[in-house]
């Protein structure tokens, strides 16, 4: 019997003695990887670039509206009216991967009613938009005037835009990771404190929003004002206070 006990506290032994090894190798390991982080004091900031920058060029929104009593009418005048355009297009130098297809609509015309009758439908309106890139902005007038000669009765819209922004953008994001350095130091200076290392950085956001739409009637020798547009960046950077 003592022989048997005797084994079972050998055994237990053995087990226990494993099992604390294990645990040793695991907090070894993991020692480690602990230390990569950061537990002192901290000042956190968030930095804002900006850069104005002028468009070289521009998306025009363009529509097609045809009315007639049959649907089937409405649609077939829309669709020549719709091929002229993308002809004049074509014509223009535009290249079909700088012309895409927006809303195709069909909708009823409906009467007014009155309290003795339902409204009736009494026509159809096939509608179709394209938005064309325009990579010469010297050509925004010309192509204008060329497709309302032949289809476009509607201008949907005008906004401009970059055909690169990397250059710009990483002009803002330099000056977006200066604006949260001197904001850090300023922070470490008025609590008498020493900025240390830089501890994370982490992106916030970008944006390069296109120009505002302009909202008008199609119309012929239309006068376009380019401007200029803003292309800004966010940064969110951690550092280590002394």
């Amino acid at each position: 019997m003592s022989n048997r006990f005797g084994s079972r506290v050998l055994n237990l032994l053995m087990f226990a003695a494993m099992a604390a090894g294990f645990v040793a190798l695991f907090a070894f390991a993991a020692t480690p990887a602990a230390a990569q982080g950061h537990d002192g004091p901290t000042i956190q900031v968030t930095g804002e670039g900006e850069v104005t920058v002028k468009p070289d060029m521009a998306y025009i929104s363009i529509g097609v509206r045809e009315e007639r009593e049959d649907a089937d009418a409405a649609v077939e005048a829309m669709s020549a009216a719709l091929a002229m355009v993308l002809d004049r297009l074509e014509a223009e130098g535009i290249p079909p991967a700088d012309i895409r297809t927006g809303t195709l609509r069909l909708d009823p015309m409906m009467s007014n009613g009155s309290s003795m009758s339902a409204p009736e439908v009494t026509g159809f309106v096939a509608y179709s938009s394209l938005e064309v890139a325009v990579r010469d902005l010297d050509r925004i007038g010309a192509v204008l005037d060329t497709v309302v000669q032949d289809g476009a009765n509607s201008l949907d819209g005008l906004r401009f835009d970059l055909q690169d922004r990397s250059d710009a953008l990483a002009e803002a994001r330099q000056a977006a990771v200066a604006d949260a350095r001197d904001k850090a130091q300023l922070f470490a200076s008025a609590a008498a404190v020493t900025l240390g290392d830089l501890v994370t950085l982490t992106e916030g956001g970008s944006s390069a929003p296109p120009m505002p739409m302009m909202e008008a009637r199609m119309m012929s020798d239309v006068p376009v004002a380019q401007g200029e547009m803003t292309i800004s960046a966010q940064v969110s950077m951690v550092y280590a206070v002394e």
